[in-house]
């Protein structure tokens, strides 16, 4: 059980976290810290944390363990003003979408306490974002994936693993490196078309009858495009090796379908159609 729990940056995913422990019975206390104390202020309201930390210094007093919950462009700066507040005992992991330049930004900022950070990404989530769009069961029988390195302390390790599990996630382990180039094609490009989409759509003359028109489909492909803009720009500009090249990937994809549309190959169209259909009718079965 976690005495103190620190979440910096309570919003959708950090308030999930503690509202998910706290029905579980694996923390006796959680504090929040973050820029807005009117945010802070909700979700004491709300019973999703128990204080409001008015400094870093005193977050960081007396917690078992600390999650960052800021976007990934704020991880760097955070890890840098939490290094010198840190004791030996204290355990530091985040829940940002990338890890690469998370882990670099930690291993920079923290030094002899790196081996107590614990690199950390649920595969959940909605497209509200902040503190009142929280829900205790958000991680249920969702992946959490971790991504220690050689030099990961195996206890702080366990205890961020039996945390998440305590949230009823399951979690799994990959590299850094493997993690930001398999979530660049899972989450980062869906996320890509569907901005790309709604933009499109919204800058078109007639883009009012279009959305007068818009079903389900238009709906289901362009739901994440309401998802928070500065977490997107920041994975954007944190994973853009990996996501450039899933985007060039789609694009050469894109081409190929433009290609048959116009020449009017229906022998390629439908076997593309047909082996999407079949990738997609698996993964329904598999969920």
């Amino acid at each position: 059980m976690i005495n103190k729990l620190c979440i910096i940056g309570v919003g959708l995913i950090g308030g999930s976290l503690a509202r998910a422990l706290r029905a579980a019975g694996h923390v006796h206390e959680v504090s929040g810290y973050g820029r807005s104390i009117a945010n802070l202020q909700r979700a004491v309201e709300l019973g999703v944390i128990d204080r409001v930390e008015v400094s870093l210094a005193d977050a960081a007093r007396l917690a078992d363990v600390i999650v960052l919950a800021v976007p990934v462009g704020g991880m760097a700066e955070i890890l840098q003003q939490l290094a010198p507040l840190l004791t030996d005992q204290v355990i530091v992991t985040d829940v940002g979408s990338v890890k690469g330049a998370v882990v670099a930004a930690a291993r920079a900022a923290l030094g002899a306490r790196f081996p107590h950070f614990v690199p950390g990404h649920p595969i959940a989530g909605r497209e509200q974002s902040g503190v009142a769009a929280s829900v205790p069961d958000l991680f249920r029988h969702r992946r959490v994936i971790l991504t220690p390195g050689t030099e990961t302390d195996s206890t702080a390790l366990a205890r961020v693993r039996t945390m998440w599990e305590a949230a009823g996630a399951e979690t799994i382990e990959l590299t850094a490196e493997d993690h930001d180039r398999i979530l660049a094609v899972s989450s980062h490009l869906p996320q890509m078309l569907a901005t790309c989409l709604m933009d499109l759509v919204v800058r078109h003359d007639d883009h009012r009858a279009i959305l007068d028109c818009a079903a389900g489909g238009f709906r289901d492909v362009t739901r994440i495009a309401g998802s928070d803009p500065v977490m997107w720009r920041d994975i954007c500009l944190t994973n853009r090796d990996a996501m450039v090249n899933a985007l060039r990937q789609y694009h050469a994809e894109l081409r190929d379908l433009i290609s048959a549309v116009e020449k009017g190959d229906g022998e390629w169209l439908l076997a593309t159609f047909s082996r999407a259909k079949h990738a997609r009718d698996g993964l329904n079965k598999k969920n």
